[in-house]
């Protein structure tokens, strides 16, 4: 009975403690080097439009300016400053859908149209300190589901923090 007791302790000091040690180690250095860190966050860039070269909505959080097409086809432009929460919300909202590791160009047939219109290009944009995350998405992008609705989830995000900030400075 003695015997078994003292390989048991043996066993734990042995196998479990120095397991638990480098975990603790590994661990540590791991999320103290995380490379989006929202610390280190600089700005977000997002811009959309038909097609690779119109993007002509676009958004800016460092120098606040926003530009969009109304309804009726005119450029309004107007300087929208997201506060540091809505900020903080959109880079949780990346991290939880994945955006550090969508790959950085998922574009699909660019010449395929959808009621004679061209499909949207998406920019998102994320610049930290140490590092930046830079994502074109096409519409037309016929890869894996999840990432199209990954993709989709985080544009709609967006497009409601600006909706509600733009509605604040009017």
């Amino acid at each position: 009975m003695r015997d078994s007791r003292s390989k048991r302790i043996f066993m734990a000091c042995a196998v479990i403690v120095p397991f638990l040690a480098y975990c603790v180690y590994y661990y540590a250095h791991v999320f103290k080097n995380a490379p989006y860190k929202f610390s280190e966050f600089e700005y977000m860039s997002f811009e959309y439009g038909p097609g690779a070269d119109s993007l002509v909505n676009k958004y800016n959080s460092k120098t606040g300016e926003y530009q969009y097409v109304d309804t009726r086809d005119s450029i309004i432009k107007m300087n929208v400053h997201i506060p540091k929460e809505e900020l903080l919300y959109l880079h949780r909202k990346a991290a939880d859908l994945g955006f550090w590791d969508f790959p950085n160009v998922e574009v699909g047939d660019t010449t395929q149209r959808r009621n004679g219109m061209r499909p949207l290009r998406y920019v998102i944009e994320f610049k930290y300190k140490r590092k930046t995350k830079k994502v074109i998405y096409d519409e037309s992008f016929d890869g894996d589901p999840r990432l199209k609705d990954a993709n989709q989830r985080l544009i709609k995000e967006i497009k409601l923090v600006l909706a509600k900030e733009e509605g604040k400075e009017k």
